[in-house]
């Protein structure tokens, strides 16, 4: 005797399929990509719907099907991670983003929520946190580390007093993606190409850069720039 799930053509474990929450995931790493996915796909409540290696990717299958969560890098290929956290939000505003990054959330984690994203998590954490970070955020919370929640709520509290750290930490966010594809050894050329803007635009870009850190002239800056991605690499690298 069929029962009524059988009756209609849907088995158990077609309406556990359907009941699934739909993530979409953007990196440009295939192999973090595929494992990613394994991960997700193998928890009881969640599957990955949809993935992509580049922003245009993403932009196009998520204006074709409908997501529940997308979880992006903040490094691509083909563009800026921020700048796609803020086009997401703009075109699809019902849909939360989760960013999922190797870079340090203490200079990256604050402009990602700014850019709209609704949680920020480094690669080097467990893979709990990650899945614990989607949970949460479907379900219409914000998830970020206990530090990064603690520096939010302490500067609230001094009204958005300036912290005093770094001084990369006042770039704006395209001002810092020039100064980290400086330190990656992009010429001026080449950056305005990647970027899809002129080679005065990047000129300028580097003149602020070089005032906000104090820099007095080009080969300081590349030199800065250098040692920063290389530090930076080395963070990441502990994870």
């Amino acid at each position: 005797m069929r029962t009524p799930a059988q009756g209609i053509g849907l088995s158990r474990s077609s309406f556990a399929e359907k009941a699934k929450k739909r993530v979409f995931i953007v990196d440009d790493h295939p192999l973090l990509l595929k494992g990613l996915a394994q991960m997700i796909n193998s928890e009881a409540d969640l599957a990955v719907a949809g993935q992509a290696q580049e922003a245009h990717q993403a932009l196009e299958a998520l204006s074709k099907s409908k997501f529940d969560i997308a979880v992006v890098d903040l490094s691509l290929k083909d563009g800026n991670g921020f700048e796609l956290v803020k086009m997401l939000k703009s075109r699809f505003p019902k849909l939360p983003v989760l960013v999922l990054s190797a870079y340090d959330e203490g200079l990256y984690a604050e402009r990602a929520l700014r850019a709209g994203a609704r949680g920020y998590v480094m690669k080097s954490e467990a893979c709990e946190k990650l899945l614990g970070a989607i949970r949460q955020i479907i379900r219409g919370g914000i998830s970020v580390s206990e530090d990064l929640n603690l520096r939010i709520l302490q500067k609230a509290a001094d009204g958005h007093a300036e912290s005093g750290g770094s001084p990369i930490e006042h770039l704006s966010d395209r001002e810092l993606e020039v100064f980290q594809l400086i330190g990656r050894g992009f010429k001026t050329l080449q950056i305005s190409e990647k970027l899809c803007v002129s080679f005065k635009t990047v000129g300028g870009y580097r003149d602020r850069i070089k005032e906000k850190l104090n820099l007095d002239d080009s080969a300081r800056l590349v030199h800065h720039a250098i040692q920063w991605v290389q530090e930076s690499q080395k963070f990441s690298d502990r994870g």
